[in-house]
């Protein structure tokens, strides 16, 4: 039977939580092994000022269906919430403005929209629609995504409209990303449009409406919270403080894993915990995974040319009179000629209309700014508290265009985060994919996570229910052969 099986889940993010509850629901025996003191991974809801912040993931991609699939299925229908239809601003030489709206990661559809042009002037504009004469000969095949930019539209397009929106949401440069991962079905638009302008309009045509992203009143620890209860309801067992040390194939498809956890009485000495399963699905960052499966699976780990970019995300609790109005609507994206030290800023008590509810004190405002990029120092390295406090209240007065006087400051909240590279990343959707042919080659294991599917709940929940799907059919499969 079923129940007789055992299914050890290593790592509890998002991921390894919804593999959990794929396997659980059939009524395998789980057991999600944490090395941290919470769950959750990427999704943390921290207290600043009294509020509940979002201080992860703040949000999740509609697109798919697979997240809203899941929220359905565990009641929190109710609880999602769209952000605020103002949209974000770009800040770019010594000024900002709106950032244009009818594009796809910055790229427009029409260069000559006012929008457009008051970011990369008339000059930019022009050679921008240059792209809908030029002949479109082999680009439609381009894998590079700032040298299809550039050639089809200008540098001003590129540095200034869609490096921001990269940074932002991959912390990535363009030349750096994969176009057919990073926007798919962009090549193909472009080969049937005849211009880049006309492919961005098209698949814009063709997209579903509605809001991009989603979330959730009361922050993203809804949906953890969620899958907690559900697992409960299943018996799973979710152990928290518990590294997994090691991972051990013992013979005959069994699996024998090694952990640790604190000691219950006065000793500080870890106790050694040991667990038999039929199966075990790795749902940890990459590195924890290379180490753990490293010896296992020699042959598997294939080193990334760029080091993931460490990530922090500076909160700032703020009484400033002057953001009542959010002046540079939900956020603000950097371009290179903002000279701006900081990526990007997020006005979160303006993007979100029950952040701002939360807020009890006249003028309280939630601002988050993030630092780090992909293949760069992250500048935040070597500060101390108060230097890195000061300098994400000097990049959020230059982002807002509001003077925010360090007594206007009245909590600091960072959150440093280990970023993966993009699945977008050049080379990363076949080296992922290697990966996992390797490890998943040795029966009853199994691998799951940002770093193989890609960042966000849209792209790391199918891949965990898929994961889980491959082990349910092997433990389907042998129980039905036993009969």
């Amino acid at each position: 039977m079923p129940s007789e099986r055992h299914v050890i889940v290593v790592g509890g993010g998002i991921a390894g939580l919804v593999a959990a509850y794929e396997c659980a629901r059939i009524g395998v025996r789980v057991t999600v092994l944490e090395a941290d003191d919470r769950v959750g991974g990427c999704v943390r809801t921290e207290r600043i000022a009294g509020v509940d912040v979002d201080t992860g993931a703040e949000s999740f991609a509609t697109r798919g269906g697979a997240v809203r699939g899941l929220i359905d299925e565990l009641g929190l229908t109710e609880s999602v919430v769209e952000p605020s239809t103002a949209g974000a601003w770009l800040a770019f030489d010594d000024t900002a403005a709106p950032l244009p709206k009818a594009g796809i990661l910055g790229i427009p559809s029409n260069p000559l929209a006012d929008d457009v042009r008051r970011i990369i002037g008339w000059k930019g504009a022009i050679r921008a629609y240059a792209d809908r004469v030029k002949p479109v000969l082999t680009i439609g095949t381009e894998r590079n995504l700032g040298e299809l930019v550039e050639k089809r539209m200008g540098v001003a397009v590129l540095e200034n409209l869609v490096a921001p929106v990269t940074n932002g949401v991959y912390s990535a440069d363009p030349s750096q990303l994969d176009v057919s991962r990073a926007s798919p079905g962009l090549n193909n638009a472009l080969t049937i449009a005849g211009s880049l302008s006309g492919a961005v309009a098209s698949l814009r045509d063709t997209s579903p409406a509605g809001a991009a992203v989603g979330g959730f009143a009361g922050g993203m620890r809804v949906l953890v919270d969620a899958l907690l209860d559900t697992l409960a309801n299943y018996e799973v067992r979710v152990l928290t403080s518990t590294p997994v040390t090691a991972i051990e194939n013992v013979g005959d498809e069994q699996w024998r894993v090694h952990a640790e956890t604190s000691s219950q009485g006065e000793s500080d000495v870890p106790e050694t915990l040991t667990f038999e399963s039929d199966a075990v699905i790795v749902a940890t960052p990459e590195k924890a995974a290379a180490r753990l499966l490293g010896d296992l699976v020699p042959t598997a780990f294939v080193e990334a040319d760029v080091e993931p970019p460490t990530v922090d995300i500076v909160t700032l609790a703020v009484d400033n009179a002057l953001l009542d109005e959010h002046p540079r609507g939900t956020g603000v994206l950097t371009a290179a000629s903002a000279r701006r030290t900081a990526k990007a800023l997020t006005h979160s008590s303006a993007k979100w209309p029950w952040v701002e509810a939360a807020l009890d004190t006249p003028h309280r405002h939630i601002v988050r700014v993030s630092f780090g990029r992909a293949g760069e120092k992250n500048p935040l390295d070597g500060l101390d508290d108060a230097q890195i406090a000061d300098l994400a209240r000097t990049e959020g007065s230059a982002l807002l265009g509001v003077d925010i006087a360090p007594g206007d400051v009245v909590e600091t909240l960072r959150t440093r985060w280990t970023s993966t590279l993009p699945r977008a990343f050049v080379g990363q959707t076949e080296r992922a994919s290697s990966i996992r042919d390797t490890m998943t080659s040795h029966p009853g294991l199994d691998v799951t996570g940002a770093w193989l599917s890609g960042t966000g709940l849209a792209s790391v929940i199918p891949d965990a229910v898929a994961a889980a799907g491959r082990v349910r059919k092997r433990i389907v499969s042998e129980v039905l052969g036993g009969e």
